[in-house]
């Protein structure tokens, strides 16, 4: 991160790269955007994540979910920010009309800013 670099920056950049291999529906790359541990909440269905590939399962799981959607747009909300997270209750619209509102808690790693926390909203 340079001086000059803030936390929106950080986070539009991030959610490009994470909106490219959802619509590449590249499981693979998705959950290389994803900290270990992590978490994954959804109805039905939530994932205590101690392996990447658990991540990856979950996402190639849910393409069939978005068949015909070929673009999406991303709406960002920084709600909270800590030197180690972020917060971001973020919006998708799709180009078929469809929209889904989810919160995701990014963490700092060695590496790069992962998805620690992910969860659907109303």
């Amino acid at each position: 991160m340079t001086e000059n670099t803030t936390t929106a920056d950080i986070v539009a950049s991030f959610f490009d790269k994470y909106r490219r291999a959802l619509l590449d529906r590249d499981a693979k790359r998705v959950a290389q955007l994803y900290a270990v541990p992590a978490l994954i909440l959804f109805p039905g269905q939530s994932i205590a994540v101690s392996d990447a590939a658990q991540t990856e399962k979950f996402f190639a799981s849910a393409w069939d979910q978005y068949e015909g959607v070929t673009d999406t747009r991303t709406e960002l909300d920084v709600v909270a920010t800590t030197p180690g997270s972020v917060w971001v209750d973020l919006t998708w619209h799709h180009d078929n009309g469809a929209s889904e509102r989810l919160m995701y808690q990014l963490v700092r790693t060695e590496e790069d800013w992962r998805i620690a926390v992910l969860t659907p909203l109303g």
